[in-house]
C-alpha cells in the first residue's frame, strides 16, 4: 500500500483544525507571538520510532517556518531518553502543532514497535505478520504505514481492494460453497481481476474451498495448531493460508511454525499502547 498522499493531507488539516479551534488562548496569553525558540523530541521510553515525517509535516502545516530535523532513523527500536528530532522556530507554532505531532508520532510508533515484537517472534518461519481494518475511522493510512515500519505488511486498506469473504457473507448465501460461487460468477461476468480470499472456520469448509479454482488465499479463523497443520498439509501449497483469530506474542511463533504463509493479528492496530514521547523546550 502506497501512502495516500491527499488524505494524508487531510488528515493532518483536520486534526490541527480540532486541535487548535479558534486559537491556542494560553499560549497566546502567555508567550510573545515573535518569540522563536528549540525543542527537543524525546523518547520517555524504549521503543521503535515511527511517524518522525508525518509529525514533521504537521509542524509544517501549522508554520512552513517551523524547521524539523529527524535525529534518528525510523524503524529502529530505541532506548529511554534517546533524542529523536529537532524542532525550531515560531514558539507559538511549534506549541500550536505540538499535541497533533506528538499523537501521531506515540501512536505510530506504539503501533509499530508491537509490530516488531511480532515480526521477530515469528522469525525463521516463512509466516509473514499483517495488519486488518480494526483501525480507528480516518486513521489507517497512519496505522497501517506504522505496521509496515514495524516489518509487517498490510492486508487489504479499503473494501473495493481484494474479495474476503467472510462468516457473515457464507451465512448469508446459505454456506461457502454457495457464497464463493456466487464471488466468482460475479468477478467473471464483470470482467474484474481481483484477488479472492475465503474465511473459513473448520477443515470441513477448506475441503469446500478448496474445489474452486480462483481462491488465492484462505484464512483459517480460530483454528487450532493441530489443525494448522493438518490444512497446510491438506492445501500443500495450492493457495496462501493465513491463521486468524487472538493471537497473541505468547502464542505466534507456535502457530507460524506449522507452515502458514500469513499471520493477521487486530491488535496491532487496535490494542497497542502508544510510546510515551514528549517535546521539551529549551
Amino acid at each position: 500500500m502506497m501512502v495516500d498522499e491527499p488524505r494524508l493531507t487531510r488528515l493532518i488539516e483536520e486534526a490541527l483544525s480540532e486541535d487548535i479551534g479558534r486559537g491556542d488562548v494560553t499560549t497566546e496569553a502567555i508567550v510573545p507571538e515573535s518569540l522563536q525558540g528549540n525543542a527537543r523530541i524525546v523518547l520517555k521510553q524504549e521503543g521503535l520510532v515511527a511517524g518522525l515525517e508525518i509529525s514533521g509535516r504537521v509542524f509544517h502545516t501549522a508554520d512552513e517556518g517551523v524547521r524539523f530535523l529527524p535525529r534518528v532513523a525510523e524503524g529502529v527500536l530505541l532506548p529511554v531518553g534517546t533524542l529523536i528530532a529537532a524542532v525550531s522556530g515560531s514558539v507559538h507554532s511549534m506549541l500550536k502543532a505540538e499535541r497533533v505531532a506528538l499523537n501521531i508520532l506515540q501512536r505510530m510508533s506504539g503501533i509499530a514497535t508491537r509490530t516488531k515484537r511480532f515480526v521477530d517472534a515469528v522469525a525463521g518461519t516463512r509466516a509473514e505478520i499483517t495488519d486488518t481494518r480494526k483501525t480507528p475511522p480516518g486513521l489507517r493510512v497512519l496505522d497501517k504505514l506504522a505496521v509496515r515500519l514495524g516489518g509487517g505488511v498490510n492486508h487489504r486498506f479499503r473494501l473495493d481492494e481484494m474479495v474476503l469473504i467472510k462468516e457473515n457473507h457464507i451465512a448469508a448465501a446459505g454456506g461457502v460453497s454457495a457464497a464463493v460461487e456466487r464471488c466468482l460468477s460475479r468477478l467473471q461476468r464483470r470482467n474484474l481481476n481481483l484477488p479472492v480470499e475465503v474465511e473459513v472456520k473448520a477443515l470441513d469448509e477448506l475441503e469446500k474451498v478448496l474445489k474452486f479454482e480462483g481462491i488465492h488465499r484462505v484464512m483459517l479463523d480460530n483454528f487450532s495448531v493441530s489443525d494448522l497443520r493438518r490444512a497446510v498439509a491438506i492445501v500443500n501449497g495450492r493457495m496462501e493460508l493465513e491463521a486468524s483469530g487472538g493471537l497473541t506474542l505468547e502464542t505466534v511463533q507456535q502457530v507460524a511454525e506449522t507452515g502458514v504463509d500469513y499471520i493477521s493479528v487486530g491488535a496491532l492496530t487496535h490494542s497497542s499502547p502508544a510510546v510515551d514521547i514528549s517535546l521539551e523546550l529549551d
